[in-house]
């Protein structure tokens, strides 16, 4: 049922990423284009999830691009590329909510069309409501990447730096939250 939250078709290939990421650190306008013509629904997705706001998640999007354009020349291969973008992502967000000294609170309710342009049945945005409001931060991170990004649990363990059966338990133990809220609220 997640999978149907967002309009997402990025297929990751790394080797293809890795690529891109090289041809930005040579400063190639095309490749960083190209980059984030592949990549944005997927850091939306996740930027969301950490900030639960559509305008920070934006904000925090566009300074990862932008760190991502300054960093790439220092980009080394270690894994998975796009777990390279979530973390600068994860660490721009704990700044950002540092400096502010506090978490923003889940805007109650969901416009259309602007606030979350990805989701556009009334279902699908009920049930990210109750994501954003059910899960905690990590939770949030770990069912987003699994179901949505399609990263596997351990390629999630690796990228959250968590241990994989810490990852399995916190996924599944999310899913019975969401499971519980669903049928409690009649949406099952």
């Amino acid at each position: 049922m997640l999978q149907m939250l967002f309009l997402l078709a990025l297929e990751e290939d790394s080797e293809n990423t890795e690529a891109l990421i090289r041809r930005i650190g040579q400063d190639d306008p095309d490749a960083f284009a190209r980059f984030y013509q592949e990549t944005e629904r997927a850091l939306y997705a996740y930027t969301l999830s950490l900030t639960k706001d559509h305008h920070d998640a934006l904000d925090i999007m566009q300074d990862t691009y932008l760190k991502v354009r300054a960093a790439a020349h220092l980009y080394e291969p270690r894994g998975k590329p796009m777990a390279w973008v979530f973390t600068i992502a994860k660490n721009l967000t704990r700044d950002r909510f540092r400096a502010q000294s506090r978490f923003q609170d889940v805007e109650d309710g969901m416009e259309d069309d602007a606030r979350f342009s990805y989701v556009h049945d009334a279902t699908d945005r009920m049930v990210l409501e109750t994501v954003l409001q059910t899960l905690s931060e990590e939770e949030r991170e770990i069912v987003l990447l699994y179901a949505v990004q399609g990263y596997k649990h351990k390629e999630i363990a690796e990228a959250l730096n968590l241990p994989l059966n810490t990852v399995l338990s916190k996924y599944r133990r999310a899913l019975g939250k969401l499971r519980n809220e669903l049928t409690k609220g009649g949406a099952l």
